[in-house]
């Protein structure tokens, strides 16, 4: 028996009908039983200021208390400006600060960038790898999710509707299943 593994989501759209939160809601559906994904929200996050690491605000306490105990991390992401979001940008410094109290340090995560656009992402994936790297986050490397033509993917339930789409991303979560046995022995 698998043991049960609690996944921190990042959602990296603040938008009501944001793609990205969409696929992090279908992603849920389709992980294997022994993945518990959970949203982790980041639009109330205070901008980052290292003034405040001594004495930091309560909406960084929360965050960094709801990372913490998670056994991975799932970003999703959408690109901007060959980016990630600055708010995802920001929840990843609150979580990294104060120097040597990061809540990312050996986690496992795996990201998905989704876009209307056709390259599905792949600028705000790579960058975002690069972060994580430095972190001392071992991400998934293979396969990679970057999710392009997101206007024409889910239907009026929010289901991934394209079987393709929804076939890979099965398989997307059961190897990120697998990644995070792998790296946490």
């Amino acid at each position: 028996m698998a043991v049960e593994r609690k996944v921190a989501v990042l959602v990296g759209s603040l938008r009501k009908e944001s793609f990205n939160r969409k696929m992090a809601v279908a992603l849920e559906k389709l992980a294997p039983r022994n993945l518990k994904l959970g949203i982790v929200e980041i639009d109330g996050l205070t901008l980052y200021n290292q003034d405040h690491d001594a004495g930091p605000p309560v909406c960084w306490v929360e965050f960094r208390n709801q990372i913490r105990p998670a056994d991975a991390v799932l970003f999703v992401t959408p690109e901007y400006n060959r980016s990630v979001p600055g708010v995802l940008k920001n929840a990843i410094d609150v979580g990294s600060r104060p120097y040597g109290h990061s809540v990312w340090a050996g986690k496992p995560a795996a990201i998905v960038s989704v876009s209307p656009g056709a390259m599905g992402g792949f600028g705000a994936n790579h960058h975002l790898r690069q972060s994580l790297t430095f972190l001392d986050m071992p991400v998934l490397q293979q396969p990679e999710a970057y999710i392009g033509n997101a206007s024409a993917l889910f239907d009026e339930s929010g289901d991934i509707s394209n079987a393709g789409t929804r076939d890979f991303m099965t398989k997307f979560m059961a190897a990120f299943a697998g990644w995070i046995e792998k790296t946490k022995g």
